[in-house]
């Protein structure tokens, strides 16, 4: 399948509206390292959270759902869909402290918390673990993506299409900063957005498919349409739906769904203009990314099991497709081939955005991690901006091409996937926990960072019987003794460290107790903050009922279970309607303004 003169046209297009875009804002980028990695702290909730959404939504993802329910069935999903979790508990508890905290990277906040050689040294490593290794890594699943989809959709060698995606996407990204990027996310994801639901029309729709109905009523489709995976089966429910419910969603860190925030999603949050513009992009993330977009994607998965059902059915389809890079996760480019020109290209358009959107978010990111938290803390502090400016441009560079040169190598974006949740595996609950409990320290992450890349290392490349979600669980596990035991055996925190970080960030709980009254005791006096947390739980609960009950209810809809549909979103409606309630007591930085205006007044 080629192009027509039309597909190409529409692709022209838009990477000529994306080159505007970089070229637009390339005067003010350049202007700081403010400007260039947060776009000036003045950015709104809506922009930001459509930019988190649209960074989530790369070329590969399209690609690891399809895999997931092509082998899995849907409930497959349950893999990324319980990172709601986090999600919603960044939203309600951390989205407001991250925005107080004031400094440019998650990185940066290293030496906020924590104190001493020890955090110095965590900052630094971390820039380049994050800024390249695992950057890169994410890049280059992207890249994996991309090469497939060139292979089938575009009719193009893997290399040539990374050469004018990437090319496009380091030049805007390189000009224009962060606002560059968070502008063409927005375009990137309204385009992504009609192709993929067009396109998912259209392909259920052809005569080999025979519309919905017989879609539903296939034999290769009735066993994977289940949300829910077989509950009397232990060896299903147990790796598919429990593990990730229970473990997955807190002990790993994995782009887009960090523990307590991190990450891009941090970026964003960093670049809002106050607190309140921090926790509605959080939330329009992810009502968006968990219950707006999946089934787009799920259902021209299941589809392609009607055209495609095995994998050397693509295989005699595509021939020039590498033998290397044939798996499930390429049964959705291959069945976008059957769409007709014009539609072929909207959709090529937006499949080729989908990747220059998480591409340019991380190598914005990766850059920010290199040059605030390594080159100018570690090897030139006393840089002018203008030379940071520049260092910026050439780590987006570089990071962009060790990404897409991984790409080449990398053959499964499954695999990929699950590299990821194991060299994070058991680190997560320290991210979530650092915030509420003084005694974590700085060690105590550079101990279980050292316990999770062992236990992945040993996982990956030794001996044992253990299948892919037991790795997790005992890694997870094994990694949070070693750390919790870290914890109480270092060298704790010191008080000047742990007062100033109280007094800017304010977290609730009972954690900082101890802190507290020593402070007091000493003369320091330090006010406890009035514990917000039981009301903030309270919503991240609701939250997730809620937005698990749009996601159902949309699958039930299209499955044709009206009363099932009915119900769950009877859920989803009255589950947001007290969060809107619950909305005016979560006080932020700008209502303790107000309030504290208004009883001067009153007094």
């Amino acid at each position: 399948m080629q192009l027509s003169t039309l597909d190409w046209t529409i692709v022209g297009i838009y990477f000529f509206i994306v080159l505007a875009v970089g070229l637009y804002y390339s005067k003010k980028a350049s202007s700081s390292l403010n400007e260039f990695f947060l776009s000036g702290r003045n950015m709104p909730w809506w922009l930001l959270g459509i930019s988190m959404v649209a960074t989530t939504f790369s070329s590969d993802t399209p690609n690891l759902v399809a895999g997931l329910v092509r082998e899995n069935g849907v409930s497959g999903n349950w893999g990324w869909w319980a990172f709601l979790l986090t999600g919603m508990l960044t939203v309600f508890v951390y989205a407001k402290l991250w925005r107080r905290s004031e400094v440019l990277t998650d990185i940066e906040f290293y030496e906020l918390r924590y104190s001493g050689s020890a955090a110095a040294f965590l900052r630094g490593f971390r820039a380049l673990y994050l800024g390249l290794i695992f950057n890169v890594l994410v890049m280059g699943t992207v890249s994996l993506a991309a090469i497939k989809f060139g292979e089938i959709v575009l009719g193009l060698e893997g290399w040539k299409t990374l050469l004018i995606a990437g090319t496009v996407t380091v030049a805007y990204s390189t000009l224009g900063g962060l606002k560059a990027v968070i502008v063409t996310d927005f375009v990137q994801f309204i385009l992504a957005m009609i192709g993929s639901i067009w396109a998912c029309i259209y392909i259920v729709n052809l005569p080999e498919v025979g519309g919905l109905s017989s879609l539903l009523a296939h034999e290769a489709v009735v066993p994977k349409l289940s949300l829910l995976p077989d509950m009397s089966d232990p060896a299903v429910w147990v790796p598919v739906l429990m593990v990730p419910l229970a473990v997955q969603w807190w002990a790993s860190y994995y782009p887009g769904a960090e523990p307590g925030g991190g990450g891009y999603i941090a970026q964003r949050m960093f670049s809002a203009k106050d607190e309140k513009n921090a926790i509605g992009a959080t939330l329009l993330f992810n009502v968006a990314h968990y219950a707006l977009r999946p089934f787009p994607w799920i259902l021209i998965a299941l589809a392609s099991l009607v055209v495609f059902p095995t994998l050397s059915d693509i295989s005699s389809v595509f021939p020039m497709l590498s033998e290397d890079k044939v798996g499930h996760d390429v049964s959705y480019p291959a069945m976008l081939t059957l769409l007709p020109s014009g539609l072929l290209g909207l959709v090529a358009a937006s499949l080729i955005a989908a990747f220059m959107s998480t591409m340019s978010t991380q190598m914005n990111l990766g850059a920010s991690y290199l040059v605030n938290d390594f080159y100018k803390r570690f090897i030139k502090p006393d840089a002018n901006q203008k030379e940071l400016i520049n260092v910026a441009k050439i780590f987006t560079f570089v990071s962009a091409v060790l990404g897409m040169g991984l790409g080449l190598v990398l053959t499964d974006a499954t695999q990929a996937f699950n590299m990821l949740l194991l060299l994070g595996a058991g680190t997560g609950a320290i991210y979530i926990l650092r915030w509420f409990w003084w005694r974590i320290n700085a060690m105590t992450e550079i101990v279980a960072m050292i316990a999770s890349l062992f236990i992945a290392g040993f996982f990956t490349f030794g001996t044992h019987d253990f299948e892919g979600w037991q790795t997790i669980v005992i890694g997870a596990i094994l990694t949070t003794i070693v750390w919790v035991i870290a914890a109480f055996v270092t060298e704790p925190t010191d008080d000047e460290t742990l007062r100033s970080f109280y007094k800017k960030i304010r977290p609730s709980g009972s954690g900082w107790d101890a802190v507290i009254d020593k402070a007091n005791a000493e003369g320091v006096n330090i006010v406890k903050e009035k514990s917000q947390l039981p009301l903030e739980l309270l919503c991240w609960v609701v939250g997730c009922v809620s937005v698990y009950g749009a996601l159902f209810a949309t699958g039930n809809w299209i499955y044709g279970n009206t009363s099932s549909a009915m119900i769950l979103t009877a859920v989803s409606v009255i589950g947001g309607a007290f969060l809107m309630w619950a909305w005016r007591g979560l006080k932020t930085d700008e209502a303790k303004v107000e309030d504290d205006i208004i009883n001067h007044l009153t007094n």
